[in-house]
């Protein structure tokens, strides 16, 4: 194989180190880091659950940490810069808030994208303390934008009135922790999977900055990745808190759940 073929089967991976829209506590934006320390840990080897060594197939693109003058507008560039680099990316948050640019960065490649988004949250709210643009906000953003031929929701736990609302009104598939049983509904590419670190029940992932029980344990998250079929285009994973971490706890979960995004990009294309 040589160097143009080896590096059209690359997964960027990038990090957009921004925490500004966070409503409770800051942290998320040292994420990136953490993350990619608990992936590099002698700890553990770097291959998937299938076998695939994951250093193998996924480059590293860098962090963004400049978001000066628009946060947007500078998150959606740096991933548009990136999809010409690499054919599938995975990229490390920040909190939930950059979900939005980067998806409209994706979808400009894509098209309207079938996102999968496993979460605690519905991050659903038309405004969140006066603000469109919280990390509680950004698939409201992403469904008014038409960027989403689907969006399905998955592990939910905290939808209010309100929240129910507007997944009405945007046509929201949710299938709230509750009622996980396992199983994926039929999914068609592209799909973008957007994961919240805190859809782990606290006891899995205390790193993250909004702790509610109830949720999935990393094998159920883990099963549900693993479970997809469809081609991914790109995916997400966010909300991690290393001020709030124990041994590096979440961290190990986040990277474990990073290879096996990575494999399933891989898997699935």
């Amino acid at each position: 194989m040589d160097d143009s073929e080896d590096s059209q089967k690359k997964i960027g991976l990038l990090g957009i180190a921004y925490d500004e829209k966070s409503s409770f506590m800051r942290g998320p934006a040292e994420a990136p880091a953490a993350i990619r320390r608990a992936f590099a840990s002698e700890s553990s080897n770097q291959c998937a659950e299938d076998g695939l060594h994951i250093a193998s197939v996924l480059a590293d693109g860098g962090d963004l940490t400049s978001f000066t003058p628009e946060p947007w507008l500078r998150i959606e560039d740096f991933v548009t810069q990136k999809m010409a680099e690499f054919p599938r990316l995975v990229i490390l948050g920040g909190d939930h808030s950059i979900s939005f640019a980067v998806v409209r960065a994706v979808a400009k490649k894509h098209g309207r994208l079938n996102i999968i988004h496993l979460d605690a949250h519905p991050d659903l709210y038309e405004e969140f303390e006066g603000d469109r643009f919280s990390h509680a906000c950004p698939f409201a953003r992403i469904m008014e934008a038409g960027l989403a031929e689907r969006l399905l929701q998955i592990g939910i736990r905290t939808a209010n009135a309100h929240q129910r609302g507007q997944a009405a009104r945007y046509g929201v598939e949710t299938i709230e922790a509750r009622d996980w049983t396992g199983r994926l509904p039929p999914l068609k590419g592209p799909i973008y999977v957007s994961v919240d670190m805190d859809v782990l029940d606290p006891a899995f992932a205390p790193g993250v900055s909004h702790h509610e029980p109830g949720g999935l344990s990393t094998r159920e998250v883990i099963h549900a990745i693993q479970s997809i079929t469809a081609p991914i285009v790109a995916a997400d994973l966010v909300e991690l808190n290393p001020r709030r971490d124990r041994d590096d706890v979440t961290a190990v979960s986040a990277a474990k759940i990073m290879r096996e995004l990575a494999a399933a990009i891989v898997r699935s294309n």
